[in-house]
């Protein structure tokens, strides 16, 4: 792959991890500083249910986060855009879509397929 298109992925993916932490920066600092003291059960059990929303959230980010520290490593490697699996490169329109991706597509859909059979 050409240095500039590996440029382009390292600067996309460095301003998505760089938003993904300010975010998660923020959600701590305004779940520990809430003080929450709702004498209503129903007013509780919304904040909580928006609160466990969030956590599930920021979960599913802390993954994306790993994710992309990983194919930034892969990009110094120069192992970015190879399937893991098949070692075929990854079409270009597929790590545009999803650059963290280690799968070509024919790889991730067999992947799906058995996990769909279980």
């Amino acid at each position: 792959m050409k240095k500039e298109l590996l440029e382009e992925f390292r600067s996309h993916l460095t301003q998505k991890l760089e938003s993904l932490l300010r975010d998660a920066g923020k959600t701590v600092s305004e779940m520990t500083g809430q003080k929450d003291n709702f004498p209503d059960p129903t007013d509780r059990a919304s904040v909580e249910s928006d609160r466990n929303f969030e956590l599930r959230i920021r979960d599913r980010e802390r993954k994306l986060i790993s994710k992309i520290r990983e194919t930034l490593e892969r990009i110094d490697d120069e192992e970015f855009g190879i399937c893991e699996v098949c070692g075929e490169d990854i079409s270009l329109q597929r790590l545009r879509a999803r650059p963290e991706t280690t799968l070509c597509i024919d790889c991730k859909t067999e992947q799906e397929r058995k996990e769909k059979l279980g």
